[in-house]
């Protein structure tokens, strides 16, 4: 499965890894075709073979700063071949970590815009020449019809016109757009955090926009497009149209999210492992995840961060794998000393996790940390009281013990949900944090579908 990823990603992008220090040590076939240089010329070097002299140091700076923030960077350089022909690319760049999150090296990931960012500059260069004849511009207009996704739409956002890459791209025809407002093709979270409002107003202000849109086709697939967007004026000054110019980028979107899927598959993985060490069930650290995800936003969490929960939450018993299997997998009561040494999974958990900058591992260490706090001060392994807990840890308190005691153990039987109520109930204030458990008794039928949906 790997390599056959690898070799679509070959065939379609220039890729490129270095070290630590910005040193590369792979390319592939397309990056040497497309700079004219050899792998020997170029494995060794640095990036800095192939920049173009024009680019602004500050882009490297902030490209660099980003990168060891272990942040992807993404964005256009424009880069110069061996014989000193420019070429533009689509780049984004990943930092790769070791186990205790420092990085390794670096991948770059990389499309090939040249032509699409040639006549980008063309019309560019001559919108003042456009601006008293708007004849002028169509010939421009025409011109990257033929390389460009193309549409244009007047001042209500309504569409006018749209071209044969467009309608390949979007799956429509032209009968079935014009006429049609612009929002028609977005996706719905565009429409809930009104972008297009906002672009419409940008644009009623004579800006330019850059945007990055991810649109829905005619058949519900889903694409991204790298668009400009020009308000086109008369002679007079004033708004007729706003002239659309798209470039396809899925590829390096459906890349990257393949790459944060890859991430947080090995996180839950390794969360997998701790339980079933101690033979939890094999939905345990999916129902949590499902859980604390949904309490988290019926608490106000924002919704990336309520992400970075539903991530990082199957890691909260990780520092089970440092715990004998004569305890983890005891039927019997654990006498006082083996239950001490069970709590010590905690603060293990904690330490394997602390030192990673990666948001979701940052979340999943104080998981680890917190999930055994109690609200009145008697959990483990701190003794936090209240609010000192995190409330990442009192969410996941909730989740863990609502599965916990639903699930058969190899130490007792699965329990009866009014009996987990009751426990709950009694709990509130004490165990818990009384506001999330009150959310949780007012949205009980939200978390009994998850738990029906993930039945062992």
């Amino acid at each position: 499965m790997l390599s056959e990823y690898k070799e679509a990603l070959d065939e379609g992008s220039l890729v490129s890894k270095t070290d630590s220090k910005g040193r590369i040590t792979y390319v592939n076939d397309l990056f040497c075709k497309l700079s004219g240089y050899t792998k020997d010329e170029l494995i060794g070097s640095s990036h800095n073979l192939v920049r173009h002299p024009d680019i602004p140091s500050a882009t490297f700076k902030e490209m660099w700063r980003t990168l060891k923030e272990n942040r992807v960077w993404k964005g256009l350089l424009h880069n110069r071949t061996k014989l000193g022909e420019t070429y533009y690319v689509n780049s984004m760049i990943k930092p790769i970590l070791d186990i205790n999150g420092n990085i390794v090296e670096y991948i770059a990931i990389r499309t090939d815009i040249t032509t699409q960012e040639a006549y980008k500059e063309i019309l560019e260069k001559n919108l003042s020449l456009a601006n008293n004849n708007v004849e002028y511009l169509k010939q421009y207009e025409k011109a990257i019809d033929e390389f460009v996704a193309v549409i244009r739409t007047d001042t209500n956002n309504i569409i006018t016109y749209i071209n044969e890459n467009f309608s390949s791209l979007s799956g429509y025809s032209r009968d079935e757009l014009i006429g049609q407002n612009c929002k028609i093709l977005r996706a719905p979270k565009h429409i809930e955090k009104e972008d297009c409002k906002r672009t419409i107003l940008e644009l009623h202000k004579k800006k330019t926009i850059s945007i990055l849109f991810e649109n829905i086709t005619k058949d519900k697939e889903t694409y991204y497009v790298d668009t400009k967007i020009y308000p086109l004026q008369n002679k007079d000054g004033d708004i007729i149209e706003h002239l659309h110019l798209m470039y396809n980028v899925t590829d390096i979107i459906k890349i990257h999210e393949e790459l944060e899927a890859t991430q947080k598959d090995i996180i839950y993985r390794m969360g997998e492992i701790g339980e079933s060490r101690s033979q939890e069930t094999g939905n345990h650290v999916k129902c949590v995840a499902e859980y604390s995800k949904l309490l988290a936003l019926l608490a106000g969490v924002d919704e990336e961060k309520a992400n970075f929960l539903y991530a990082a939450s199957p890691m909260h018993d990780i520092g089970k794998v440092a715990i004998p299997d004569t305890i983890l997998k005891k039927p019997g009561r654990l006498t006082f000393d083996e239950f001490e040494i069970m709590k010590t999974h905690a603060e293990i958990g904690y330490q394997v996790l602390k030192g990673s900058s990666r948001s979701i591992l940052k979340t999943a260490a104080t998981v680890a940390h917190t999930h055994h706090e109690k609200w009145d001060g008697n959990g483990y392994p701190e003794g936090l009281k209240g609010q000192e807990i995190h409330i990442f840890g009192r969410i996941t308190a909730i989740a863990d013990v609502f599965d916990a005691l639903g699930s058969e153990r190899v130490y007792k039987k699965a329990w009866k949900l009014e009996k987990i109520l009751d426990l709950f109930k009694e709990e509130k204030g004490k165990h818990f944090d009384p506001n999330l458990i009150e959310l949780f008794l007012v949205n009980l039928d939200k978390f009994l579908k998850i738990r029906e949906n993930f039945q062992d």
